[in-house]
């Protein structure tokens, strides 16, 4: 573990951070939107940035003997850190519905998103959604909080009516299979959103870095 990550985890993280992991499990509830699990993990690192910035955390990494790039590491390695936890956790539950739980009536008459390899893919989506619109906003200023959190409310909310709707459309029935059913279409779209998570948090951490170096603190 790097120094960095490791000052993020025993300074500045807020405890909810890793209380909020829990929601992962929100993936065994039905009749409920279990991506909103994805949406309280993040809430979880919303509030610590938010503890962070109250006790100058910002500053004070700026005065340790690093690159001003490595205090935006840091933050990046811990939100990965967070949400990588809380989608191993995901997969845990996820792996017990498609095997255990897979013939389960609670499960099988559930009008809502399916637990499956589709709902991990989507999960890594909102995840690179937060560190696009929210981790990368919050580095504008390295300050403001509220209006990038407030984006990624509108955006995620609106991708989680879009994923629970799709297999509700003629002809994508098949993303909300269950078990191993249809299962090279839900590796595939695992794959996808692990590729767009990958790309959309690089993307934002190019940018913050960027943005970070040009903010007089």
């Amino acid at each position: 573990m790097s120094d960095i990550l490791r000052k993020e985890i025993k300074l500045s993280a807020s405890p909810l951070a890793f209380l909020f992991i829990a929601f992962g499990l929100m993936f065994f509830v039905p009749g409920y939107p279990i991506l909103c699990g994805v949406f309280f993990v993040t809430l979880g690192l919303f509030h610590s940035f938010q503890a962070a910035r109250e006790a100058n955390d910002i500053v004070f990494s700026a005065l340790l003997p690093v690159a001003k790039s490595s205090v935006v590491k840091g933050k990046y390695l811990f939100v990965c850190f967070i949400e990588g936890c809380a989608l191993l956790l995901m997969a845990v539950v996820t792996a017990l519905r498609m095997t255990a739980l897979k013939d389960a009536p609670v499960y099988r008459t559930n009008v809502m998103m399916n637990a499956n390899l589709f709902a991990l893919g989507a999960a890594l989506f909102l995840f690179g959604l937060f560190n696009l619109i929210f981790v990368g906003g919050f580095f504008k200023t390295a300050y403001k909080l509220g209006k990038p959190f407030v984006t990624y409310i509108i955006a995620a909310f609106l991708m989680i009516i879009v994923f629970e709707a799709l297999h509700h459309i003629p002809g994508l029935e098949a993303v909300n299979a269950f078990g191993t059913e249809h299962l090279g279409l839900q590796l595939a779209l695992l794959a996808g959103g692990a590729v767009l998570f990958a790309l959309m948090t690089w993307l934002s951490y190019r940018t913050a870095c960027k943005n970070f170096e040009k903010i007089d603190l």
